[in-house]
């Protein structure tokens, strides 16, 4: 999954960039209001981690600048103020959850988690594809009941594939998802990696089926 950390304390940036990316994550970081706006609107994010204070405009401005533009990727809001008033700020403002400084970084990667489940499937934690099961809290995938061992960026591009099953994923849509920002990757790596992926899956019946010059879909090749 691609995220977008909005910090303005370097240390804290740094420190959530390492955790998020520690879970497999593509991780984009910036410190104020007026990129983070720009980021968030040029690119397609699976979740926002978002602190209210930040130089303008501040998060709960982003926020709703963000829903106003039509851009749903859900947001976490981080802050040091936990008055009552401000989660319902926060929340009124479009965001999807909310957590109060200072916070345990196993929380942080959870209600993540969390966040972008929800975008993914609704809230349901275990996918099922066929033979292939993916369990989105452990972000393990077994095929046929066996452990499948992929590496962090099958794993996501397994995640993304799984979100729009049956549906048709571009290239430029999986590089927007498992890239971070100025990371480069050729339409040449991003087959590379599908190859790959497709080699693991085919044993149980699941393939990945390219359409020349359009892009990807996860199908079935029979019934499970």
């Amino acid at each position: 999954m691609r995220l977008l950390v909005v910090e303005d304390e370097p240390k804290m940036a740094r420190l959530l960039r390492a955790a998020l990316q520690d879970q497999g994550h593509a991780v984009d970081t910036v410190d104020n209001g007026r990129e983070a706006l720009w980021m968030a609107t040029e690119c397609e994010y699976d979740a926002i981690v978002l602190d209210v204070m930040i130089p303008p405009p501040d998060g709960f401005d982003v926020c709703r600048t963000l829903r106003h533009r039509g851009r749903w990727a859900p947001i976490l809001l981080l802050t040091a103020r936990d008055g009552v008033q401000d989660r319902v700020d926060g929340l009124d403002a479009g965001a999807d959850d909310y957590l109060a400084k200072p916070f345990d970084l196993a929380e942080l990667e959870a209600r993540v988690r969390a966040l972008t489940r929800r975008g993914m499937a609704g809230g349901v934690t275990l996918l099922r594809h066929g033979a292939l099961a993916y369990d989105q809290v452990g972000r393990v995938a077994r095929l046929n009941g066996e452990l499948l061992e992929l590496s962090a960026r099958e794993l996501n591009l397994l995640e993304i594939l799984l979100a729009r099953a049956g549906r048709l994923v571009s290239k430029d849509q999986l590089v927007s998802h498992l890239c971070e920002w100025g990371e480069e990757v050729s339409p040449n790596a991003i087959e590379v990696y599908v190859h790959r992926l497709r080699k693991k899956l085919e044993p149980g019946g699941v393939r990945i089926v390219t359409v020349r010059g359009l892009g990807y879909s996860l199908e079935k090749t029979q019934t499970v």
